[in-house]
Parts: C-alpha cells; sequence; structure tokens
C-alpha cells in the first residue's frame, strides 16, 4: 500500500452522474504515509458553475498542476471569450500530463461536469493522461478498489440531486472506513444546472 508515491500522501475521490447533475466528493485527510498531518484539506477544485476538478495523488503535485490549470484556464477565457466545456476541460488535463509522461506528475485527475445539454460528464485519468469515461461513476486514489464496491452496490441510474447526494456520501463513507490513508471527514460538491451545492460530513477520526 505504502509502497506506490501515490499513496504517500492518501486520499481518494468519488464522482457519480445523476439525472442532469453530477456529484464528486472526496476525503479531507492529508497524511504522511500512515501519520495524519491535517484533516482540512482540499481536493476538489472549481472550474466553472458547472464543471469542477478533484485530483488524488502526491500533495505538492496537486498544488503545482492545480495551478498550471488555473494559467491555461484564464488564457483560454482571454482567447476564447466563454467558459471551458467538460470535454475541452479533460483533453487539457490529458495533454498536460501527457507532456510530462517521462517525468510526470504523481496525480491521479477526476473530471465531472455538466455539458450545454445538462447531460452529465465524468471521466478519469491516469498519471499519464490515459481517460476512463464513465456513464455511472468513476474513482481515483488510494481505496479505489473499496469506492468500486460501495458504488456499484448504491448507484443506479437517473437519481434526483437529493438521492445523489445521499448515495455518493454513503458509498464514500463506506469505503474510506476500510482504507487508514483516506477518511476524517468529506466534502460533496452536487453540480446542478442551477450551480454548485456544497455540504460537509463528519466520518470517523480514527
Amino acid at each position: 500500500m505504502g509502497d506506490s508515491i501515490l499513496t504517500y500522501n492518501g486520499g481518494c475521490v468519488l464522482a457519480m452522474a445523476g439525472k442532469n447533475c453530477v456529484a464528486i466528493a472526496a476525503d479531507r485527510r492529508f497524511g504522511v504515509q500512515q501519520t495524519t498531518i491535517g484533516t482540512d484539506t482540499t481536493r476538489i477544485f472549481k472550474i466553472n458553475d458547472r464543471l469542477m476538478l478533484g485530483l488524488t495523488g502526491l500533495r505538492t503535485d496537486v498544488i503545482t498542476l492545480y495551478h498550471r490549470f488555473v494559467q491555461r484556464l484564464n488564457l483560454y477565457r482571454l482567447r476564447e471569450e466563454r467558459e471551458i466545456k467538460p470535454a475541452s476541460f479533460s483533453n487539457m488535463v490529458a495533454s498536460t500530463l501527457y507532456s510530462r509522461r517521462f517525468a510526470p506528475y504523481f496525480v491521479e485527475p477526476v473530471v465531472a461536469g455538466l455539458t450545454e445539454k445538462g447531460e452529465p460528464y465524468l471521466c478519469a485519468q491516469d498519471l499519464l493522461g490515459a481517460p476512463l469515461f464513465a456513464q455511472d461513476f468513476v474513482v481515483s486514489g488510494t481505496c479505489a478498489e473499496s469506492l468500486y464496491g460501495t458504488s456499484e452496490t448504491f448507484w443506479k441510474p437517473d437519481l434526483s440531486p437529493a438521492e445523489l447526494f445521499e448515495v455518493t456520501s454513503q458509498s464514500l463513507l463506506a469505503a474510506v472506513d476500510r482504507d487508514c490513508l483516506s477518511g476524517w471527514g468529506a466534502v460533496v460538491h452536487i453540480i446542478t444546472l442551477d450551480g454548485i451545492e456544497t455540504k460537509f460530513l463528519k466520518a470517523r477520526m480514527d
């Protein structure tokens, strides 16, 4: 578990699709291997009102990569005079990671958002930018195996925003309880056509 640099700081991200809505959630633990340093870490970043980015992996690379994306997004807005679409942003993330393939960022991104038609968009990538698209959910982080199990159990098609929040919360909390490198609280963002709603969850602190 502790042999990979991707697991050095712990953490996980889960994104799920509903009916005209998307949820993206993450735990809040920041640690150095099995030592917990903080419990208020941000792993999910707002790109615009219908798009969010989750980053797991080495914390220093997470911060560096996020600031690179902010820079590229500002240039995109100046050039295009519009907000970036989820598919375009996913391509930006993939090309940025692949450009550093010989000295990679140790980060696994999750892109979650809504298209112009209100359809969910989910994409998970590895540290080289290879994308995985899904219609139901995508996961990333140290407890990915547990997240797959709990998400497959709870998820069903066409969930409302309230149902999606409940399913995402229960899936994440059940999974992090089975992983010593993540947990210690969680945050869930619900993306709808009206905007983003954020809720914080209490979890086991041991």
